[in-house]
């Protein structure tokens, strides 16, 4: 299970998408949800200082950053809308004098978290947390700088051991480790942890619900429930007990097992629902008729 390696077609041009990933201690919880206006100016120019001796060309580009943790979840959605939102805050921002700006964007003078930049307090609590970037330039540059990160990033994208303790300071939460990636990379290892997590039959549908909103995907893999992407959300067949039966568990006879097969089946289906919209994907629970053909009730 991998990440479609041609994500840049989903990242409009010329740009390069990436975050400043921040993995926690176990028992850490950061004391702020974003930095202010001062803090975030400095964390970012620690940014653009480890990137620029990492990747040539890093610092012929404008880059943009949003001194917000979110879960990845929030950032690996349809459209990127996180990342969206901080372009176009980028686009409004002034121009002062010439060549590539630095422009961070934090918490206001009185500690109120801008709307965009809001994580969810439902996905509160992972030991990942992400901060957003965007970098942004003449097309041949920014072209140039994406192929190198996303070449090298991942294997030597670890952060400066002082911007860590900037991070480690400002947020209040003890850091373990602290990486640079591109969004590819975050995709890519959300891909992995669903793997380790028994997610896997999902990545397909989630794949395409990111990646190519337009296409259609199925998981139709029993016992796994059924699911189907289309027209840019997720339709889920809700079975009565005897259609499930007919169609996961045939050879089991004994009330009691079936009773409790059902149980998981319909909490795999919650499982699998709460994941989607965890990424913004639209969910869509379909009651198929008892005897009805449940794929042809999600056409």
């Amino acid at each position: 299970m991998t990440a479609d390696p041609d994500i840049s077609r989903q990242i409009p041009a010329p740009q390069v998408l990436g975050v400043l990933a921040l993995e926690l201690s176990d028992d850490s919880t950061p004391a702020r949800d974003a930095l202010g206006q001062q803090a975030a100016g400095e964390l970012a120019k620690l940014l653009g200082r480890d990137l620029g001796a990492l990747v040539p060309g890093v610092r012929e580009l404008d880059l943009s950053f949003a001194a917000a943790h979110f879960d990845p979840a929030e950032l690996l959605r349809p459209g990127w809308p996180v990342h969206r939102r901080l372009d176009e805050l980028r686009v409004r921002a002034p121009q002062a004098g010439q060549g590539p700006r630095i422009i961070a964007f934090g918490a206001d003078a009185s500690g109120a978290v801008p709307l965009p930049f809001q994580s969810d307090p439902q996905l509160a609590g992972g030991r990942l947390r992400v901060l957003p970037y965007l970098f942004v330039g003449e097309p041949a540059a920014t072209e140039s700088v994406a192929a190198h990160m996303e070449s090298t990033l991942f294997d030597l994208g670890m952060v400066q051991a002082d911007t860590a303790l900037c991070a480690q300071d400002a947020f209040g939460a003890r850091i373990e480790h602290a990486r640079y990636l591109t969004l590819h990379d975050l995709l890519a290892m959300t891909a992995m942890q669903y793997r380790n997590q028994g997610l896997d039959p999902l990545w397909d549908v989630l794949e395409t619900a990111l990646l190519a909103p337009e296409s259609e995907a199925w998981l139709d893999a029993p016992p796994e429930p059924l699911l189907r992407h289309v027209d840019g959300e997720v339709r889920i067949a809700m079975l009565a007990p005897d259609d499930w039966r007919r169609r996961c568990a045939a050879d089991e006879s004994d009330d009691g097992r079936l009773a409790k097969g059902f149980a998981m089946y319909e909490a795999r289906q919650r499982q699998l629902s709460a994941v989607l919209q965890a990424h913004g994907v639209p969910v869509v629970f379909v009651h198929v008729a008892p005897g009805q053909d449940p794929v042809a009730a999600l056409r």
